[in-house]
Formats: structure tokens, C-alpha cells, sequence
């Protein structure tokens, strides 16, 4: 086998496991964008309900939580959720393709958002480049 086959083979089985890489990281994406958006949607209607409440200027800032628990609820869990780390999960696959498009770029190289290697056209030496 040439060196070209090898690096031809090389490349393939360097493709196959990004696009697998990115493509086992869909299904659980997915979930995390749907829990957080349905916890941000939670969140912004509990908070419209408890500031149009007019018992809110009444009372006292933990007193207006207590009376509107699905709003504190929600908010409670989406503060966890961002602790957590629910923002780089939600976007882990651009991350991957950007790290490999920062490396592959070395290589002349980069690749697109479901990991297919993109070969570049080599372009000449400009003349003032020696």
C-alpha cells in the first residue's frame, strides 16, 4: 500500500469517527434544548403571572415567591440547570465541529456541521512569500 492510500485511508477513518462522534451527540442534545426550552417557557410565564400579580407591590419579596410557587419552581430549576453546565450541552456539537475546524485548519482542511472532512484547494505561494 502507498503512502497516499494510507493517508487516503487514514482520512476516511478520521471522517467516519467525527461524523459518529457528532452524531451520538444529537439524540441527547436534543433533550437537553427541549428540557431548556420548556423550562425557559415555565420560567417566563410564571414570571409574567407574578408581575402582573397587583398583590406583588404588597407584600414582601419572599411572600410574593411563596404565592406564586410555579414561578419559583421554575426559576430554581433553571438557575441548576445553567450550574449545571446545560449551555455547553446544548451546543456540544458546534463545539466539536469548531475545535476540529481550528485543527484541521493546519491541514488545509476544515469540515462541516455533521463532520464530512472539507478539503481546501491548496492555493500557490504568493511571490513575496519566500
Amino acid at each position: 500500500m502507498s503512502l497516499d492510500q494510507t493517508v487516503c485511508e487514514d482520512l476516511k477513518a478520521f471522517e467516519r469517527r467525527l461524523t459518529e462522534v457528532i452524531a451520538s451527540l444529537q439524540p441527547s442534545t436534543l433533550r437537553w434544548r427541549t428540557l431548556l426550552g420548556v423550562i425557559s417557557v415555565c420560567t417566563a410565564v410564571g414570571a409574567w403571572h407574578w408581575l402582573t400579580d397587583p398583590n406583588t407591590s404588597a407584600v414582601s419579596f419572599t411572600q410574593s415567591l411563596c404565592n406564586h410557587p410555579f414561578f419559583t419552581l421554575a426559576s430554581i430549576v433553571l438557575v441548576i440547570l445553567f450550574m449545571m453546565g446545560v449551555h455547553r450541552r446544548v451546543i456540544a456539537p458546534s463545539i466539536i465541529t469548531q475545535r476540529a475546524r481550528s485543527v484541521l485548519g493546519d491541514f488545509n482542511m476544515s469540515c462541516d456541521d455533521t463532520g464530512k472532512l472539507i478539503l481546501k484547494p491548496t492555493r500557490p505561494p504568493h511571490p513575496h512569500e519566500s
